[in-house]
């Protein structure tokens, strides 16, 4: 049993005239005569009662009528959605987010959302020390994060450099300041969570202290996935220390806490934010995913920008680094 003759014989069905269903199927009465005597012999059984002027279907007609509609209507589901995948439409992708960057990134599963409103959009927060081993192993389809970056194995694009900030105690003399240098920060302790869950940060931070002549005094915490998290803003209520960090536009203290973030007003006090993904690449809607990315960081460039982030410069133009 061919699909092509399940077609002719809803055609020719639905109509009740072999005439009719030959000029809907662009084809003649003899062909389409031929293969609906094929789909009776194969079947043994007949699907119309038919003379000269009249067509109608059999019992057996009506009952095979009944199912041949659903066999055809899903085989052309299927090829739609092998289609769709095929052109990014459909499919599934895994979304790994660095501390603090979901609020960004949401702009963009909202953006591709609408575009392929087909595709399944999993995200999952990690530290950005986890997010190489996730895109290599195919725990996740794309990430953005902090370097470092995996060169060997990933292609990445920075897509923004994010502002530093000092989070200090709203009781410490550094809060009444609009904006502090790293020389302020001498004497005071650096709280740091480790390099292995956030390197690009931790390596960073560090770069900032030399670059400055100064040596912190620091003490090494852990860091909870979500920036501001409430053991980090008790440490610095409790002037346990200070945070150096990027500057987390959406979770920034509010007005009533007890802990106060102030911009690091030193030149080279940014900090990169890649997306990266798998250099041998070939799912469609992994990379329909990356231009709608690349659409909503650029667009931003363009426009406004929140404070604490700026469209790094190489992103303009959509280079890639391996």
């Amino acid at each position: 049993m061919e699909l092509r003759q399940l077609r002719y014989f809803i055609a020719v069905a639905e109509h009740l005239s072999f005439s009719k269903a030959a000029h809907e199927l662009h084809v003649t009465v003899p062909p389409l005569s031929r293969q609906i005597r094929q789909l009776e012999d194969e079947l043994d059984a007949q699907l119309f009662m038919r003379d000269r002027r009249h067509v109608a279907l059999t019992d057996a007609g009506r009952a095979l009528l009944r199912e041949a509609k659903v066999l055809v209507d899903r085989t052309a589901h299927v090829s739609d959605c092998v289609r769709s995948t095929k052109l990014g439409e459909s499919g599934l992708v895994r979304v790994g987010i660095g501390p603090g960057l979901g609020a960004r990134v949401s702009r963009v599963l909202v953006e591709h959302s609408k575009r392929y409103p087909a595709v399944e959009l999993q995200c999952r927060e990690m530290f950005s020390g986890l997010q190489n081993q996730a895109l290599v192993s195919g725990e996740t389809d794309v990430a953005f994060f902090r370097p470092f970056i995996d060169a060997a194995h990933l292609v990445s694009e920075v897509v923004l450099q994010q502002r530093f900030v000092v989070q200090v105690s709203r009781l410490s003399p550094l809060a009444k300041r609009r904006t502090l240098r790293m020389k302020d920060l001498e004497g005071e302790t650096l709280l740091l969570p480790s390099r292995e869950s956030c390197p690009g940060m931790y390596d960073k931070t560090l770069e900032l202290y030399a670059e400055a002549g100064i040596s912190p005094n620091i003490v090494h915490v852990p860091l909870n996935p979500s920036p501001n998290s409430d053991s980090q803003i008790v440490m610095v209520a409790c002037r346990k220390g200070i945070f150096v960090m990027p500057d987390e536009m959406s979770r920034r203290p509010g007005a009533n806490t007890e802990i106060v973030a102030v911009p690091l007003d030193e030149p080279n006090a940014c900090i990169d934010v890649h997306m990266a993904w798998r250099k041998d690449e070939k799912s469609k809607a992994v990379i329909a995913f990356l231009e709608s990315a690349r659409r909503v960081f650029h667009g931003e460039e363009e426009g406004s920008i929140p404070r604490g982030f700026i469209p790094h410069p190489k992103a303009r133009h959509g280079k890639a680094f391996a």
